[in-house]
């Protein structure tokens, strides 16, 4: 998210509307042509698109959202014109929306009603480490794996960098959050990882470019450990309805 909104910022503030279509029923009357994009950012894992007449554009991906960017003259490829679910287009560009589970407009002085809840963002001005460890250690009692995921403690961690983070400090996913005993370091080593990574099109935490190597436990679930050979094992947990896979060493990583 945060790449795609400096893409979308770069293709797209500072010019105006020649093209505006929203195919979602709340907003398919709604037509922004002529109003000037005034910046595209990211707040965790929530895109802002805003505009000089005092509104903003909401959109998330969630699991398989994309926001596109085509020169003129370039044949869209974002997915199936069905598919579609916004369209912003400036003078040299457009910009296409694909499956966007949400998307709504705003009033700019509003956006906190969506993203006023989230923590500290890992990838925004605003970090606080502090503010981010005061928010994890409020329930001692649950697991360090469900509370990096919960936005509300730190905007942007995903499964992918829960699942690396927690393997490179040697944390069981189940470990609950009173017994980490070094939530900063945690907090800190992730964000440098993620910041290694923000503006290339892969997540890699291994430092090793091969095919393949990107990862040290994420999605090789069955495989061997990269440090120590054990095979890595993998589960499904989360509070109901927000479950997500967590693999582990169960060598590197002993349960608590």
């Amino acid at each position: 998210m945060w790449r795609t909104c400096r893409l979308l910022d770069a293709a797209l503030a500072g010019k105006a509307l020649t093209r505006c279509e929203f195919r979602v029923p709340r907003l398919a009357t709604t037509d922004l042509t002529g109003t000037v994009v005034t910046a595209v950012v990211s707040r965790g894992k929530h895109l802002l698109a805003r505009f000089d007449n005092d509104l903003t554009l909401h959109s998330h991906l969630q699991m398989d959202g994309a926001w596109r960017i085509f020169a003129d003259g370039r044949r869209w490829s974002g997915g199936p014109a069905y598919e579609i679910r916004a369209i912003l287009g400036v003078p040299g560009s457009t910009a296409v929306g694909y499956r966007l589970p949400v998307l709504e407009l705003i009033r700019t002085d509003r956006e906190s009603a969506v993203v006023g809840h989230l923590g500290p963002d890992l990838l925004g001005p605003d970090w606080d480490l502090a503010e981010a460890v005061r928010r994890l250690r409020s329930d001692p009692d649950r697991t360090i794996g469900e509370a990096l995921l919960d936005q509300r403690n730190l905007a942007g961690i995903g499964t992918v960098y829960r699942a690396e983070i927690l393997f490179l400090q040697g944390i069981h996913p189940r470990t609950p959050v009173s017994e980490v005993r070094d939530l900063e370091r945690l907090c800190d080593r992730v964000r440098q990882i993620m910041i290694r990574n923000r503006n290339g099109f892969e997540q890699n935490t291994t430092g090793d470019r091969r095919p393949g190597r990107s990862h040290w436990v994420y999605g090789r679930g069955g495989r061997d450990c990269r440090r120590c050979g054990n095979r890595i094992l993998v589960e499904e947990f989360g509070p109901e309805g927000q479950e997500r896979l967590s693999y582990w060493c169960p060598h590197c990583q002993p349960a608590p």
